[in-house]
């Protein structure tokens, strides 16, 4: 899958500057959304955290969130162009967060297939990564995702190339890993997907940290059917499911930040 942007079907349209292809264009709209989307479920860390899409027909660029605005302020027309070496192409007033460069640009140069990337410090995904045993096969959503799991171990604050480069090595060809006492990151083949996946990984935290809380016995899922729902979520969202790259959840997604918060589209 080739295309990073999931627009079929929305109800409005937002037609681009005349200075930016249409295929960017639709690109950035679709980041910026999954911006206002993140800020409404309270998802931001400071300036910390990042999402990114690969520039269509590109192999080397990706678009990325500018340095010193919320999550709540970003526009697709304030998204910053880089390449893999951190270099910004155009400029549009905005720098980026260094972290991002490196994080992103790793995955983007390993992982031909992605073209977008979620990276969070939310309170529940960083809880459940500070855990010995992980993501627990203990609700529908952590059992969907289990196949598509990995984990990197904590090595320091500090990130630098080799380092990130040994972060794309860990998530191998799957989608979510864990960044043990960090944070998660996600990465799909469009936007859509990888913000999908976003919304499975933090309900199944959620669900986890829940009823770890509640002091009750925790339920144990036969292996059998923990393996069934590992095998239905490896082919969620591929070219054969019902809704290739979550084009289906992603216009839902997109449909309710132009009724809640349009001024992404600026």
């Amino acid at each position: 899958m080739t295309s990073i942007a999931c627009n079929a079907g929305l109800t409005r349209h937002y037609p681009a500057p005349g200075h930016i292809p249409e295929a960017e264009w639709l690109a950035r709209l679709d980041l910026a959304a999954a911006y206002r989307l993140a800020a409404a479920q309270g998802w931001h860390d400071l300036l910390g955290t990042h999402f990114s899409s690969r520039v269509p027909g590109t192999t080397d660029q990706f678009l990325v969130n500018p340095y010193g605005l919320l999550f709540e302020e970003i526009t697709a027309s304030s998204l910053v162009k880089i390449d893999l070496e951190g270099k910004v192409i155009g400029d549009n007033g905005y720098n980026v967060n260094p972290a991002a460069d490196v994080i992103h640009g790793g995955i983007y140069a390993a992982r031909p297939d992605v073209n977008a990337v979620v990276h969070l410090h939310s309170v529940a995904g960083v809880a459940v990564a500070s855990q010995e045993q992980g993501l627990l096969p203990i609700s529908q959503n952590a059992m969907i995702i289990r196949g598509r799991v990995r984990y990197y171990p904590f090595t320091g604050v500090k990130l630098d190339r080799d380092e990130c480069a040994r972060m794309a090595a860990a998530l191998g060809e799957q989608t979510v890993l864990f960044l043990q006492n960090h944070g998660t990151l996600v990465a799909g083949a469009t936007l859509g997907e990888a913000y999908s996946f976003v919304v499975r990984v933090e309900r199944a935290c959620q669900i986890q940290l829940a009823a770890q809380s509640s002091g009750a016995k925790l339920k144990v899922v036969e292996p059998e059917w923990i393996e069934q729902a590992a095998e239905f979520g490896l082919k969620l969202y591929t070219e054969n499911s019902w809704s290739p790259g979550a084009i289906t959840e992603w216009n839902a997604f997109r449909r309710k930040i132009d009724r809640d918060d349009p001024g992404y589209a600026q």
